[in-house]
């Protein structure tokens, strides 16, 4: 059983950074395409704030993806189908695990020889070195859903999900990234390699091998390989990851507290290993499992490999929450909606 922190004491060094912004007046959110709305929004953007660059990236992206599933379906070898999914796990649990868990949380420490695999496997994930990730998923979790939030989902499910990376920050990001101590994370050798040597690194991880070991080691065409295992993977591991920014912010119930948006997805859970709890999370976001409770019932894959480090040396300090706390929490805030989890054996 991980330890849990003292019930009046939860990790002091991250409340103030990461109390969820309460909003008193919800707005009620559907997902459903209005297309004046889309030709309104369009017709009023300022499109000299739109970068262009990654626009024109991104739809090359999904282009190559499309081909890739294709050749998924029609043309590539088994061993490079299983492959990706390899690679797909790798790369997410960089993300829920290192980038998410471990280096913009702290909920838990990890060895050194851990540190390098898991900043191994988010620079597969290729989604910005993980200084730059922690940073602004600290800023998103002090200041949820306003202007300094990176992909605030006031402002729509396309921007929370993946046109904040098409359009230049909201000057509030940038001056709160720069308010916050990220001592911790320039003291990581890990985390500062990588961000040193984050291009090379990122080319060779996410797309060069990925692309060549199939080819070298069961004779998959190059072009197969590079859409397939490069391409359609990283397409699809975003997406997923972006889910959580918006679907969990979007969709679900708040047990936890209703006077905020991120909620409860299942959905979300499942694809991104674990990371949908979201409610939960924005609660209590010091929790090494990201929810009341772990274990493969609970679509939580990234808490049984945390558990697993942790019983073989290579993980410590796993911060947990106290039930009688979290039953307080769900009386005082809660909606009503909720479920007691599956309990898992340990």
């Amino acid at each position: 059983m991980a330890p849990q922190a003292p019930e009046q004491s939860k990790a002091p060094d991250l409340l103030e950074e990461e109390q969820p912004h309460h909003h008193h007046n919800l707005e009620e959110r559907e997902i459903h395409i209005d297309l004046r709305k889309i030709y309104a929004d369009l017709r009023n953007l300022d499109w000299s704030k739109v970068v262009w660059r990654n626009v024109t990236l991104f739809a090359l992206l999904h282009f190559y993806s499309v081909y890739g599933l294709y050749l998924a379906l029609f043309s590539v070898q088994w061993k490079t189908i299983a492959f990706s999914v390899v690679l797909y796990f790798m790369a997410a649990l960089g993300i829920t695990m290192g980038a998410h868990r471990l280096w913009s949380h702290r909920s838990f420490k990890a060895s050194l020889p851990l540190r390098i695999v898991l900043a191994i496997f988010q620079t597969i994930a290729f989604q910005n070195d993980i200084y730059e990730w922690a940073r602004d998923h600290r800023v998103h979790h002090k200041y949820s859903e306003t202007d300094a939030d990176p992909h605030n989902a006031r402002r729509g499910f396309f921007f929370s999900h993946m046109g904040w990376l098409m359009y230049r920050k909201h000057p509030s990001v940038i001056a709160r990234g720069k308010g916050l101590d990220l001592s911790d994370l320039q003291n990581d050798k890990v985390v500062m390699f990588q961000r040193k040597f984050y291009l090379p690194l990122v080319v060779t991880s996410c797309f060069v091998l990925p692309t060549v070991i199939p080819w070298w080691y069961w004779d998959e065409h190059l072009v197969n390989a590079l859409m397939v295992a490069g391409f359609l993977r990283y397409t699809i591991v975003l997406h997923i990851t972006w889910f959580v920014n918006s679907l969990a912010h979007w969709v679900g119930t708040k047990p936890y507290d209703k006077s905020i948006y991120p909620s409860q997805n299942p959905m979300v859970a499942y694809l991104a290993l674990g990371e949908g709890w979201h409610n939960y999370h924005h609660v209590f976001p010091w929790d090494y499992r990201t929810a009341e409770l772990g274990g493969l019932v609970n679509y939580n894959i990234t808490s049984l490999v945390i558990d697993f480090c942790y019983k073989i040396g290579l993980a410590s300090d796993l911060r947990t929450v106290t039930p009688a706390m979290i039953e307080r929490r769900i009386q005082r805030t809660g909606d009503g909606s909720y479920q007691p989890p599956a309990a898992t054996a340990k």
